[in-house]
């Protein structure tokens, strides 16, 4: 895709900033024993927010406390500094290699790291818990691998009080307007605006509470949190798990009007949308362009099939690759955070192409992205991983809480019909903090 920043391969960037990574990183010990089923994950987490957590359908990985920190502008820096890690990382295991076995960061990147006063940071917890397919496993760095008690019971539902964000609703229709005449004009194709609206509650919001209920209520999304950023999303940016690469691509939406809807007509009204098919072909081209020169072999889908949501309907398409082995020793390739980094933005939170996307977001939305729509997740020592686009999210600190939506533009946009998705977007976050 033209005017994409970073084209430099992530191998090449990567080493590129090895140098500006600490030269010495603590080493580690790592000591990962098979558990019975631990059951529901999000029972172990202890109050406050020193944990981490990554969950779909009942299973996942959850990380508690903090071994080791990094805080950074780059994810190509996270990346190095993770390899370094790994390098002199001490690991025994009685469990066999696979998804999220062993010790992991957990990760959190700002969308734009130009403008954003937020760092981006990876946490390698003390503990992880892991649960797939019935299995349990336990992981603990630096200390014996043994099964903490649950935490505390979850506080009550925080009662907030909201407030408009950046731009009113009526200032963002017009930030809309604006984008649809340069669209028009030729100067992009499309690009995602996104908004915020801001709430305080009247105690410290219990973030355990919010991501039980996500889980809970959206299972086929991933629900996450990392240092503050909880919220779940439905689009995964690039997973790898031994040698292949997936990416599920979201461009092109529908709100649902409850649950009386009129599935098939929604659903085939949404198939058949030129404005939505225009703006998911550009969100997956962006993805099979990024991901292709790490890859041997891809599949990009013909057509997109429709994922339905409790609130909304999305255009999706799932994208695979069989990634290239590395020139290393290991034979390893791209970490799954090295394809993270050549994937973001994609055309699916930032537009095309994407350095005038990026331009008219900077000028048009007023609004600071933080770690919204940047990529969360996790990577193992091996360098797979998922990482996802941190979407239906919010940044909960103490009281206080900012809570994000966007929508993509293309010729055909109507500002009031952006604003209502906008609205339909929030509403799995604003339902989780007790609304």
């Amino acid at each position: 895709m033209t005017g994409r920043p970073g084209a430099q391969c992530a191998a090449e960037v990567a080493t590129a900033t090895l140098s500006r990574v600490p030269p010495t990183v603590r080493t580690l010990t790592a000591t990962t024993r098979a558990i019975a089923d631990p059951g529901a994950l999000q029972a172990y987490l202890p109050a406050g927010d020193t944990w981490t957590a990554w969950l779909r359908r009942g299973e996942g990985v959850v990380g508690l406390g903090e071994a080791l920190r990094f805080e950074t502008d780059s994810i190509h820096e996270a990346d190095a500094w993770w390899a370094e890690v790994c390098r002199t990382l001490t690991h025994t295991s009685d469990v066999a290699p696979g998804y999220g076995v062993g010790p992991l960061a957990f990760g959190s990147f700002a969308f734009d790291p130009e403008t954003s006063a937020a760092r981006s940071v990876l946490v390698v917890p003390r503990v992880v818990v892991g649960r797939r397919a019935g299995a349990g496993w336990i992981t603990a760095v630096d200390g014996e691998p043994d099964l903490p008690p649950p935490g505390e019971p979850f506080g009550a539902a925080p009662d907030v009080t909201w407030r408009t964000g950046a731009l009113a609703p009526e200032a963002w229709e017009a930030a809309v307007a604006a984008a649809v005449t340069r669209i028009r004009a030729g100067e992009l194709g499309k690009v995602v605006l996104a908004r915020d609206v801001a709430g305080t509650a009247a105690q410290p919001i219990d973030v355990r509470q919010v991501l039980a209920r996500l889980a809970g209520g959206y299972p086929s999304t991933w629900a996450f949190h990392v240092d503050g950023l909880v919220g779940a999303t439905p689009e995964l940016l690039v997973r790898r798990e031994r040698g292949l690469a997936t990416s599920r691509v979201l461009a092109g939406t529908i709100r649902r009007h409850g649950e009386q809807s009129d599935e098939v007509a929604l659903a085939q009204a949404l198939a058949e949308s030129s404005k939505d098919l225009a703006e998911h072909e550009y969100a997956v081209a962006s993805v099979a362009d990024a991901l292709a020169p790490f890859c041997s072999g891809m599949n990009v889908p013909d057509q997109p099939y429709v994922l339905k949501l409790p609130n909304v309907m999305h255009l999706a398409s799932d994208v695979t690759g069989v990634c290239d082995r590395g020139d290393d020793a290991a034979g390893r390739g791209a970490s799954a955070l090295a394809l993270a980094a050549a994937l973001h933005p994609s055309a699916a939170v930032c537009g095309t192409p994407t350095v005038s996307a990026l331009g008219l977001i900077r000028a048009l939305e007023q609004l600071d992205r933080g770690r919204y729509a940047g990529p969360v997740g996790w990577i193992d020592s091996s360098g797979d991983g998922e990482w996802g686009i941190a979407l239906r999210c919010g940044r909960v600190s103490g009281r206080t809480v900012q809570v994000f939506a966007g929508c993509g533009i293309v010729a055909d946009s109507e500002p009031e019909a952006e604003l209502a998705e906008t609205r339909a977007k929030l509403v799995p976050m604003v339902e989780a903090l007790g609304a």
